[in-house]
């Protein structure tokens, strides 16, 4: 029997996404310095993106503007896979960072894209 969900922290979303994002910091450690404000901080933003926009929505107790911050989440998360193909071009990360990387945010997405089609039957059955 599944736990209820009474806090954003228990969705598995947004589990998946905090997971990426601690691997996204432990990488981006190594970045070269003139990568500071650019990539670096880039990847930093897209990966805070992904959780806190789930946060967000989960907030807005309302099926639609959930389901709008959970697309805005997925967004970064591709955004992410998009750095994280530019870092390992630049050399900056080895393929196992890559894939380890693209993995977790392949998890992430997964997970996403249930729980917003969870949100639209919700919301579709509220309708009726």
């Amino acid at each position: 029997m599944k736990e209820a969900i009474h806090r954003f922290e228990d969705l598995e979303c947004w589990k998946a996404c905090r997971e990426a994002r601690k691997y996204v910091y432990s990488i981006i450690k190594k970045f070269p310095a003139e990568e500071k404000y650019s990539l670096t901080d880039g990847m930093r933003r897209a990966s805070r993106s992904t959780t806190e926009n789930i946060a967000e929505g989960f907030g807005r107790f309302h099926h639609q503007e959930n389901i709008q911050f959970c697309r805005i989440s997925r967004g970064s998360i591709f955004e992410l896979m998009d750095q994280f193909i530019t870092a390992l071009d630049a050399k900056y990360i080895t393929d196992n960072e890559y894939t380890k990387g693209r993995e977790l945010l392949e998890k992430s997405k997964n997970i996403l894209n249930g729980y917003i089609s969870y949100l639209q039957k919700a919301k579709d059955r509220d309708k009726g």
